[in-house]
This record gives C-alpha cells, structure tokens and sequence, in this order.
C-alpha cells in the first residue's frame, strides 16, 4: 500500500529540476511515491524528468498540455493512491528526511490536514516562515483557526506544498483545486479546508525550501492572470454568504481582500497601464459589493497607510475598461 503519495508539478524549469529531483530521492521510501507532473513544458524539463525518473523508486512521469498549476494538481490528485498526499512545486526543495517526518505526523495526529513551517529561499538568502498559529502538535478544530481578523491565523498560510493531507479530504472533495482560477486559487482552497474539514494540526518541520523571485512563477508575471485575486475572494464571500457562521468570519475574508488590493497597488508598476487601470477599477467595483459596515470596521482597524489606499481607491467609479464591474439602472455596481 502506498503510504504518501508526493505531487510535484513542473513547468518550464530546467534550471531546478536537477535540485528538485535530487531532494525526492533524499526522501524516497519503499512505500512512497512520486508523481511527477508537466504542464507541457517547452525547455528541457520533460527530458529531465524522464531521465530522473527511472532511477528514482516511486516516480511517475505525467505530461499533460498547458492547462495551468491547478489543472495539473488536479490530475495528481486523481492518480494518487497515497494514505496521505502532499505537494511541491518543481523549482523548490524538501530537505533530506522531511517526508517521513511529515508522514509520522500525520500518524501520530490523525487529523485531515497539517501545516508545516517553511524555508523562504531568495538568492542566496534564507528566512524562516512560521506558521501563524500558537498551539503545535493538537488536533484542531480548523474553524477556530480563522479567526482573529485583525492578525495573522491559520487562514493566511494557504500555500498547498507546506503540510500534508488525509485520504478522505480528497474523498470529500476538499483537495482539489479550483482550476477557473489562475492566481490565488489557494487563497479560496484554504477557506474550504477551514470551513469543511473537521481536523487540523500545525507542527514545526521547516523541510520545505520555498524558492522565491523565480521568472517563470506566476507571481512575477504582471498580466491580468493577476487580477484572479479578486474572483478568488468573491468566492469566499460567497461561500460565507451561505455558511452559518459566516457573518462572524466575513471580516476576516473582507480584511485578507484589502491586504491582497494593497500589495497588488504596491507592485502596480509591473502591469501594462490599461490594466493597472483595469486592477484599479475592478477592485472598486468589488469593494462597492460589500457590505459598507464591514468594510468600514475593517478599514478602521488597518494601519492608516493601506486604509487610506482603499479609501482613496473605493472612491473610484467602475469605468468602461473593467469588465468586471456591472451596473444597474440607477448606475450603481451590481454582483
């Protein structure tokens, strides 16, 4: 039987996979498996990955067209047959030894997913990233993970690659991600897992090196794949529309918007000026969705710098040039 089942997803990466195949084999056991997956990639990787695969116990090579981090997440998780299951991107790196850890920790939990500490790797420099959560080495409740809105939780650590995941979250449907979505998907993958899974548990592994400022990954690239962020949180708010405790959590998913339409502002240098207007107008438009007391409690607990930019930026009228801004008769912005 296969214990861990490890999905790792490559895309035009030549240049890492040498170190992303040479951490797995740090960590290969006879009861774990490699699935490793290409997104049509048009450099070396796929010839790589064949190469690296037949000497490394475990590993599937799995070559899908172009169809985007998610989709492809998505086919690992249908050819997994793990206990567990667990994540890395093909330009990052597990240290050696951090998967049997992983695996002794979801043994010893028990619970539907656990989240790890990580290793942010910049050039040459290396920061340690803890989990935002006090209480380690617990089964909890993922719903009294959420909150508080005005600080940092379990909610705000979405990456999917840092912590491991129980067979029945893929059987319930919990795992797979959303593929409409090319940016943030994990932002509306975290609150499901919060609202619907019934167990979590944080430990402190660090093994996962997560490489950052890479050209290829979508978070460099400034296109409207980046404005995903904005149908990414209106899903949130649509689920918690429907959740009976969504009115207490709706903060905290209003705040994570704000925060999210700042540091889009911040780097608003990289994008084309159409769609830095395109950015602008679009989260005025959604800002203009919520519910105006929410939105104002929120404001009034931010730091005075990144209020005043959504202040200033709500005051915006939706302009022709963001589709995504609907108006009724009276010209007022509409869902």
């Amino acid at each position: 039987m296969v214990k861990l089942s490890v999905i790792v997803t490559f895309f035009n990466v030549q240049q890492f996979v040498p170190d992303a195949l040479r951490s797995i084999e740090a960590n290969a056991r006879s009861d774990f498996e490699f699935l490793l997956m290409d997104d049509g990639s048009t450099d070396q990787t796929p010839r790589l990955l064949e190469e690296g695969a037949r000497t490394l116990p475990g590993a599937r090579v799995m070559r899908r067209e172009h169809a985007g981090v998610s989709a492809l997440r998505n086919a690992g998780i249908d050819a997994a047959e793990g206990e567990y299951l667990t994540f890395m991107d093909g330009d990052d790196w597990m240290a050696p030894g951090y998967l049997p850890q992983l695996v002794s920790a979801m043994d010893r939990l028990d619970v539907d997913f656990l989240r790890t500490d990580h290793v942010k790797c910049t050039g040459s420099s290396r920061e340690i990233v803890r989990v935002p959560h006090g209480r380690r080495n617990a089964p909890l409740d993922p719903r009294t993970a959420i909150l508080p809105a005005d600080r940092p939780s379990l909610v705000d650590y979405p990456n999917l690659p840092f912590g491991a995941y129980h067979r029945r979250t893929v059987d319930r449907g919990l795992l797979r991600m959303p593929e409409e979505l090319r940016t943030a998907e994990d932002r509306l993958w975290s609150w499901r897992m919060h609202l619907q899974a019934e167990s979590v548990a944080v430990v402190g592994l660090m093994g996962m090196h997560y490489r950052r400022s890479v050209a290829t990954s979508l978070t460099q690239i400034g296109d409207e794949r980046q404005l995903d962020f904005i149908r990414s949180c209106e899903l949130v708010f649509e689920m918690l529309a429907e959740d009976p405790e969504g009115e207490r959590f709706l903060p905290k998913a209003v705040r994570q918007f704000c925060a999210l339409i700042v540091f889009h502002l911040d780097q608003i240098d990289r994008f084309e000026p159409a769609m830095a207007r395109r950015l602008k107008s679009s989260c005025a438009a959604a800002l203009g969705r919520l519910p105006k007391d929410v939105l104002n409690t929120v404001l009034d607990s931010m730091d005075i710098e990144r209020s005043t930019k959504i202040r200033r930026l709500r005051r915006r009228i939706p302009g022709k040039d963001d589709p995504d801004a609907r108006t009724n008769t009276n010209g007022t912005a509409v869902a």
